[in-house]
């Protein structure tokens, strides 16, 4: 099983299931250099977000750690530990970041394509 990311075009594939570690991020770079932060949650969810903390301007979030406030799941930057939403990116923190831009994370497509389907 593999794990692809679509960057608006056409889906990539990034690396296997089984390289994903639950609880942790991997950065990933897309052609265009896009930095994508993938993680792969407990229950085995998979999320993929910009990389790029909009607070610090650091491509750290792939270090952030994975949580929860009530049943929405969040990633607390290794920075300035603002936790975003990871169903739509939004920060829970801060509206804004320090540029004056809204403070949400590009979500980006994942999924996980079965090899064996996929023949």
């Amino acid at each position: 099983m593999t794990v692809q990311i679509h960057d608006g075009d056409r889906w990539h594939t990034v690396c296997a299931l089984t390289d994903l570690q639950p609880g942790r991020g991997v950065a990933v770079l897309l052609p265009e250099a896009e930095q994508v932060a993938l993680f792969r949650d407990s229950s085995g969810e998979l999320y993929a977000v910009d990389n790029l903390d909009p607070f610090s301007g650091a491509p750290v979030l792939s270090r952030g750690l994975l949580g929860s406030r009530g049943d929405r799941p969040t990633l607390i930057s290794p920075m300035y530990k603002q936790a975003f939403d990871l169903t739509d990116g939004h920060c829970l923190d801060e509206d804004t970041a320090p540029d004056g831009a809204p403070a949400v994370l590009r979500r980006w497509p994942v999924r996980v394509l079965d090899a064996e389907a996929a023949a």
